[in-house]
């Protein structure tokens, strides 16, 4: 089955991408959620997108679409087609859209997931000119909102499902770029301390810091957004360090180095994360510290190389820009 993500990935728009290397896995062994889904139909910033011929939708615009084609029907990738130009805002440079979705086998016309039936929108595009495929940005970047844009999607798995995603962009909000709020006072002083780079980006000090061996979750910007769920799929931007074994730090993975943030479902990673950032609130900064039972215990973390990135049994810490969270459909 199709998760409501293949929205977004399986048009290969890496728009909140993982940040680094063989890192990536560190914060979360799946900080590449929102580009992981089975599809072959990754593209390049060269991509040039071709018309999508003999597909169409009927309905009220905003609302769920009757998407008709003759099959079986023949999809290439890298096709699009605008099925319903919409009546609501411009979506413009920075905006992060929110779109609702079906996909529609080619070859027998069966629907093969919609996210209007639970109402889970995929909310992982941002429309942006510095990480979104220069293709998919001319597309995107002007459309109005109730839009209703369709792509062929070739697969290459196994069952070889070639099928057509139709998206309804239903909503939009100015995505951010680091934590906004308010910053917290009294944090103890004891805990390492964060200074803030001008584009944001944290670098640690231990401070004289010692683990007690328990997580620390300390807010260090108090957002105003919502709660984040135990199951959401959050977009941050953040830096994570190991504690080496003369007790200093040392930096594994940062997701401001990308350029882009990170999108992860908080129930496929690393416990800390999971505890730590459940219950804070969007537009936060937080300051976790992860003992080893909550982080990669005893399993050191490799690169496509075979080196080493994470050593066994590490303390890890991570200051974590809670962007955007959402709940996605399975």
């Amino acid at each position: 089955m199709i998760s409501s993500l293949a929205i977004v990935a399986a048009l290969g728009l890496t728009l909140a991408g993982c940040g680094g290397s063989s890192s990536s896995s560190s914060s979360s062994s799946s900080t590449t959620t929102s580009t992981s889904t089975s599809s072959s139909s990754s593209t390049s910033t060269s991509t040039t997108l071709k018309q999508l011929a003999g597909v169409t939708a009927t309905g009220e615009l905003g609302k769920k679409p009757t998407i008709s084609f003759h099959t079986p029907m023949t999809v290439q990738n890298n096709t699009y087609a605008v099925l319903q130009k919409g009546d609501g805002a411009t979506i413009q440079d920075g905006d992060r859209v929110c779109s609702q979705g079906i996909a529609i086998n080619a070859k027998d016309g069966s629907e093969l997931m919609n996210t209007w039936t639970k109402n889970t929108p995929d909310c992982s595009l941002v429309v942006d000119s510095s990480s979104t495929t220069a293709a998919y940005y001319k597309i995107f970047k002007g459309a109005k909102l109730n839009s209703t844009i369709a792509f062929g999607v070739n697969d290459s798995n196994s069952s070889g499902t070639s099928y057509i995603l139709a998206m309804t962009l239903v909503s939009k909000t100015k995505a951010l770029t680091r934590a906004t709020g308010t910053a917290v006072k009294d944090i103890p002083s004891d805990l390492p301390k964060i200074t803030l780079a001008k584009n944001g980006k944290p670098s640690l000090s231990l401070n004289g810091y010692k683990p007690s061996g328990s997580l620390v979750a300390q807010t260090l910007i108090k957002g105003t957004g919502d709660k984040v769920t135990s199951t959401d799929t959050v977009s941050a931007h953040y830096t994570g360090w190991y504690e080496t074994k003369k007790g200093t730090l040392k930096q594994f993975d940062s997701s401001w180095d990308s350029g882009s943030p990170s999108s992860f479902s908080l129930s496929s990673v690393v416990k800390g994360w999971t505890k730590g950032l459940t219950g804070q609130t969007v537009g936060s900064q937080v300051l976790l510290v992860i003992p080893p039972d909550l982080g990669y215990g005893s399993d050191a973390q490799k690169d496509s190389s075979g080196n080493v990135t994470i050593p066994a049994n590490s303390t890890l810490y991570f200051v974590v820009d809670i962007l955007y969270a959402y709940t996605s459909s399975s």
